[in-house]
């Protein structure tokens, strides 16, 4: 899909139903889904991030979303794929402007190239005790991506067609902080595997531009 037709149709997501928790759960693997239940109805002192799900045109004017690999380091997030995005600074006046701000550090897209469609469902992420709060942007101009060096690995383009294609949901089997050897429901994108929270944010999105198409 050129991103001249994507364009013209995601006006119409703003009109439509969140459907988070379903779509959250569909991706969400079976160790974590008793935790996330008891633990998101009452944190205890909570930090909260901002995360944004960026479309934009590549050079080919394909529909493309933007993700990130993180860098290596001594924690829970350490190498995994996610969305540009970070973590509330008090200077922030809501957590639409921490998603954008986080994502200009990130990859180097200012908030001023990016319209924010929808605003998506919240989730909670047991290990790090964060409220990651997900947008849905586009960016009408190919960005110039300029990636964070102390935070981001890689940067990941994954083509609308990709991301939209159900041959890319798999079953992988991964040792986690939470069980050793588990079978858990992933995307897989430009040879990556992506689940957990960042999964089941991918799966609200998708589920909706499904809709919407």
């Amino acid at each position: 899909m050129t991103f001249s037709e994507f364009k013209n149709s995601i006006s119409k997501i703003e009109n439509f139903k969140v459907i988070g928790e379903k779509a959250h759960l569909e991706m969400s693997p079976d160790f974590r889904k008793e935790e996330l239940a008891k633990l998101s109805k009452s944190p205890k002192n909570p930090k909260r991030a901002g995360v944004m799900a960026l479309f934009y045109p590549n050079k080919n004017h394909e529909t493309c979303l933007v993700l990130i690999l993180r860098k290596t380091y001594k924690g829970v997030h350490s190498a995994q794929i996610g969305f540009p995005g970070g973590r509330a600074e008090p200077e922030d006046k809501n957590m639409e402007e921490t998603a954008l701000r986080e994502t200009f550090e990130e990859v180097g897209v200012k908030p001023t190239e990016i319209q924010v469609v929808k605003k998506l469902t919240k989730i909670y992420i047991p290990p790090s005790n964060f409220w990651v709060h997900p947008f849905l942007g586009i960016a009408n101009q190919t960005p110039k991506f300029v990636k964070q060096e102390s935070e981001v690995e890689e940067i990941l383009e994954v083509t609308l067609q990709d991301f939209l294609n159900d041959k890319n949901l798999i079953e992988q089997t991964l040792s986690t902080s939470y069980a050793k050897n588990v079978s858990v429901p992933a995307f897989y994108l430009n040879n990556q595997v992506v689940w957990g929270a960042t999964g089941m944010m991918l799966n609200e999105v998708k589920s909706l531009l499904k809709e919407m198409f």
